[in-house]
């Protein structure tokens, strides 16, 4: 069952096939959401943030003249879009390890393989906004911090600390959790 109300969440869909567009979008209709915009390259998704509010973009890897990491990159400079911070959940069928530290490292905040599932997609959706990773900017690199939360580290006065590598931290308080 979705614990979120998802009506009032705006949706970018990019990917460069129509059929896969129109899926996505019958996925979110059936998860309640109803602001959904798509484009069917990086460059139109450059022209529809700047028009648009967007909450989340989901996006595909593989498409012509601007991919995914290039538009993840382009979101993530900041210069030419109002959010830096958007979410952005890749869609994709290139799942090797390599292709995912890629991904990682441009700026994705989660990531899909296709094909894609309604199950898998609600539980991406959940993760970007009823547990959003704080934002990290470092000299290389400005997106969602790479590291997943887990308690069981050791949080001691003993813990060692890399002082070459200070970072910013920003929480990401953009979307607020409408849980039931």
């Amino acid at each position: 069952m979705n614990a979120y109300d998802f009506s009032r969440l705006n949706v970018l869909v990019v990917d460069d096939s129509p059929h896969m567009r129109q899926l996505v979008r019958k996925i979110l209709y059936a998860f309640g959401c109803q602001a959904i915009h798509d484009a069917a390259d990086g460059r139109q998704a450059m022209s529809m943030l700047q028009k648009h509010q967007v909450d989340v973009l989901i996006v595909d890897w593989m498409m012509k003249p601007m991919d995914g990491i290039a538009l993840t990159k382009q979101i993530r400079a900041g210069d030419l879009v109002p959010n830096p911070y958007v979410p952005v959940i890749m869609l994709t069928a290139h799942t090797t390890m390599q292709n995912l530290l890629q991904a990682r490292e441009a700026g994705v905040t989660e990531y899909l393989a296709k094909p894609v599932t309604p199950r898998g997609l609600l539980s991406r959706l959940h993760m970007v906004i009823g547990n959003p990773r704080p934002f990290v900017r470092t000299n290389e690199f400005f997106g969602p911090d790479r590291r997943r939360k887990d308690s069981s580290f050791y949080e001691g006065p003993e813990r060692r600390e890399d002082p070459d590598k200070q970072a910013d931290v920003f929480e990401l308080d953009d979307m607020e959790e409408d849980a039931a």
